[in-house]
């Protein structure tokens, strides 16, 4: 039986009501997003950028953590292990609004043995930045939310010079001396995007696939008139009530991946049509092999020309597995590899 052929009905599924609220994101998005509310509380806050690693660490250049003065943490620097000290000087940081410089070496066998590796052998070099004393931030996290790279270049004298397009602005503030004798003049760091996915219909995926690529760093589009569906508007960053069309023309930024999972057949055909003129990387079908072949009969022959190239269908890798939460771990996991460049 196809269950897309029932009329919708008004009320929202229960699997939808049940998870509809402000879900966290992941990723630098979600230390970013932190930071940017810290700021406006007025909440005394450091950023934690790492600027250097050697060795094996939990994560690389780049990696961020916030930690404000109620002792709430976004984002993490290891394990958990490195954390507590972490904490404790980001307060002191905050609280100077002079930035600290901390080393953190694991690498040798003596750590081990202590415990304070944890089984990692490694070497972090972490800028504490006093969120208060870099004056345009939110401004720039805005800017970066719509679309633009964010960089931040860290000098070693307390210089801090932060830009987003075609905007940036220096901050000189007071500095620790780096606690490592090879420490080079100034480190720059660069945060693309977060990626952008729009997504086309909802169903029995949603409540499980949203929230993940979200807790994974995308900023998400979900374009669904349904009033059955309705309340996934809340697990997504946008919920436009338009046709496909109007969606994309609204779009304040380039979309990187487009996902069409109506369960519908005329409002999937609908979304492709639309599709097929964006300029869009990644088009994601849901479906069998033969849904797609039943769409492609009653596209226009430059629609499906336009599409084909850049169509995945079905979309998600073969996993294992079956039922909505399996569906959606597969389109996540290939979008995964998608905009992180492991497609190879």
């Amino acid at each position: 039986m196809d269950l897309s052929r029932l009329p919708d009905r008004d009320a929202a599924p229960a699997a939808i009501a049940s998870q509809a609220g402000p879900m966290p994101a992941g990723g630098a998005r979600a230390v970013l997003d932190a930071s940017v509310v810290a700021a406006q509380r007025g909440c005394p806050a450091t950023l934690a950028v790492v600027l250097e690693t050697s060795g094996s660490t939990y994560v690389r250049a780049g990696a961020l953590a916030l930690f404000d003065s109620d002792g709430a943490q976004v984002g993490w620097l290891s394990g958990g292990c490195l954390e507590p000290e972490i904490a404790r000087r980001a307060e002191a940081a905050a609280r100077a609004e002079r930035i600290d410089f901390m080393e953190i070496d694991t690498r040798f066998d003596e750590d081990l043995l202590s415990g304070s590796a944890v089984g990692c052998r490694g070497r972090l070099r972490v800028a504490l930045l006093p969120l208060a004393a870099l004056r345009d931030w939110c401004a720039h996290v805005a800017a970066w939310r719509a679309g633009d790279a964010l960089r931040l270049c860290v000098h070693r004298d307390g210089a801090v010079e932060v830009a987003t397009g075609a905007d940036a602005g220096t901050h000189r503030l007071s500095a620790e001396t780096p606690p490592w004798p090879d420490a080079q003049s100034r480190w720059s760091l660069t945060w693309p995007a977060a990626p952008s996915v729009i997504v086309f219909g909802a169903g029995p995926e949603t409540p499980f696939l949203l929230p993940m690529l979200r807790a994974l760093g995308a900023t998400i589009t979900l374009v669904e008139r349904r009033p059955r569906w309705s309340g996934a508007g809340a697990l997504a960053d946008h919920a436009p009530a338009l046709t496909p069309t109007q969606a994309l023309g609204v779009a304040t930024r380039r979309h990187d991946v487009a996902l069409v999972m109506h369960h519908n057949f005329e409002l999937d055909r609908e979304a492709l049509h639309a599709l097929a003129a964006a300029p869009i990387g990644f088009v994601g079908l849901l479906g069998p092999l033969r849904r797609r072949d039943d769409l492609f009969r009653v596209l226009p022959a430059d629609a499906r020309e336009a599409l084909l190239p850049r169509l995945h269908s079905p979309v998600g890798l073969h996993l294992g597995g079956s039922g909505p939460e399996a569906i959606a771990l597969s389109i996540a996991a290939q979008l995964q590899r998608h905009l992180h460049g492991a497609d190879a």
